[in-house]
């Protein structure tokens, strides 16, 4: 199904019948991510005396538990109130779905222990573009980050003046390849957060991150649209499911 859409008063043309699913699925198994130190999700029947939720076991249906944590167990998207004393839900804040999107590859700088990513990298990738979504893919890439045990690996991260170039041009949804924007072991600073969100200044409640998803290298650096799709918790973060359509 092929569509048009306006994107800065320029008509353009996507075909629905081709998404780009850069999410990473919640699974039950040994094969989910994880981050910030938790065990894997579990999926499991519900069970109530002899009754088993569970077709193969008898049942009529198959009726399941889930436990998880979204930012530690896959794909997801959050909101200022991962950072606030006052809740705001990811469910409230996030009121459109469709945004144009930059794709972009960064190569971490290397220092000391650490990989960073810095305002000069992104802006020498961004150029003169100024898109409502970005999209960082880190290099080196590959599909173990779909596997991937993340706790106390020091991934690489987004210093705090990337973070706010971010924001100064605008940029509203930021989605990353890794299980947070900020260092591992930060104590507790968060700067690269507070930055984007631009918290306890001039606070950008309508804006969001997405972490942990997945962009094989098969998918070009380039412009794109962007579908963010979320589960709808009352929460600050939800499980996501970004898709992206190139353009024709």
């Amino acid at each position: 199904m092929i569509v048009e859409i306006k994107i800065d008063n320029d008509l353009k043309k996507i075909d629905l019948s081709k998404p780009i699913d850069i999410s990473i699925p919640l699974s039950g198994s040994k094969e989910n991510p994880i981050a910030w130190y938790l065990d894997k999700p579990s999926i499991s029947p519900v069970k109530d005396g002899d009754w088993i939720g569970k077709v193969s076991e008898g049942a009529a249906v198959n009726f399941n538990n889930i436990q998880f944590n979204p930012h530690a167990h896959g794909t997801h998207t959050e909101c200022i109130g991962h950072i606030t004393s006052q809740f705001y839900s990811i469910n409230k804040t996030l009121k459109t779905f469709f945004f144009s999107t930059k794709l972009i590859t960064v190569k971490p700088e290397k220092r000391g222990e650490d990989q960073v990513i810095t305002k000069e990298l992104l802006s020498d990738l961004l150029k003169n573009d100024y898109p409502e979504a970005l999209v960082i893919r880190t290099s080196p890439n590959n599909d173990l980050k779909k596997t991937k045990k993340y706790s106390n690996t020091n991934w690489p991260y987004l210093l705090e003046e990337a973070a706010a170039y971010i924001r100064e041009r605008g940029i509203k949804h930021l989605l990353i390849d890794q299980p947070s924007v900020d260092r591992e072991h930060d104590e507790g600073k968060l700067l690269a957060h507070k930055a984007f969100w631009n918290y306890s200044i001039k606070e950008r409640l309508d804006a969001t991150i997405t972490e942990l998803i997945y962009a094989p290298d098969s998918i070009p650096d380039g412009y794109y649209l962007l579908n963010l799709q979320i589960a709808p918790f009352e929460n600050d973060a939800s499980p996501s499911k970004p898709i992206l359509y190139r353009f024709l």
